[in-house]
């Protein structure tokens, strides 16, 4: 029996979709409130961060949460992190703390298990027909399965590491651990906190980077977040970036995420 989300969400759950995101945003133009759940068993057609193509596979997770204005649209986007906690703690929940060094968040919206990404977060926003501002947090976990290249970072997933998880189980946590985690984030008013607990989760601060944007490449060192959320480098030189989006690689070798 499919599992249920804590008291105040809702859950539509599908045997196939093209993109739980899609039918999610399909669902608040139609006129659903704020806490449905969409996911799939199956997902062909699913989009990652930047319109990427997300690869589903057999066993794996892929769900949407649909938010209606759930924070000033200037914030708005940092709801992301707040899902890269739940996220993190809900795999923590079932794979124990002995996982915990093993599992890290890796700046904007990956977990990555030794290294190695297993899940993504993509966060879309459509404005609706009476005015409101319609948020979708997609998220898949890699749980049984994973891409076999194909994918500008080294993938895997929790069974291929050793830590078996099943996708309904996940989503058990992941819905109550999000649920949490949206309270302590209050529509971005206590971002605070969240980049606080983001950052105690996180890869590679204090280390070498390398950052991917459109027009150039960024060596240095991976330093904080700032209070919006952006990624703070500062270069050999000596300067510091502010980065808003990018593709993060660390390593010298700048192969593996």
């Amino acid at each position: 029996m499919p599992a249920v989300p804590p008291a105040g969400y809702r859950r539509e759950a599908f045997a196939s979709l093209p993109s739980t995101n899609t039918t999610a945003f399909a669902r608040a133009h139609a006129g659903a409130a704020s806490g449905l759940w969409v996911t799939a068993a199956e997902q062909t057609a699913g989009r990652g961060r930047r319109g990427r193509t997300w690869h589903g596979g057999t066993g794996n997770l892929a769900a949407s949460l649909l938010l209606i204005d759930p924070a000033p649209p200037a914030i708005v986007a940092t709801v992301s992190f707040a899902a890269g906690v739940a996220l993190h703690q809900a795999a923590i929940d079932l794979t124990g703390p002995a996982a915990v060094e093993r599992l890290r968040l890796k700046w904007p919206n990956d977990l990555l298990l030794d290294r190695l990404k297993v899940a993504g977060i993509a966060v879309e926003g459509d404005k609706l027909a009476a005015g409101n501002f319609a948020v979708v947090i997609g998220i898949g976990v890699n749980c049984r399965s994973h891409p076999d290249g194909g994918t500008i970072h080294p993938a895997s997933d929790f069974a291929a590491r050793g830590l078996p998880l099943e996708a309904e189980d996940l989503f058990e946590r992941l819905a109550a651990r999000m649920a949490e985690e949206l309270t302590r984030w209050d529509h971005g008013g206590n971002f605070a906190a969240t980049r606080q607990a983001w950052l105690a989760r996180s890869l590679g601060v204090g280390e070498p980077i390398r950052v991917n944007l459109a027009d150039r490449t960024i060596d240095g060192r991976f330093d904080t977040l700032d209070e919006a959320g952006r990624l703070v480098v500062t270069r050999r030189d000596g300067g510091r970036e502010l980065i808003s989006a990018g593709d993060v690689f660390f390593g010298g070798t700048h192969e593996h995420a």
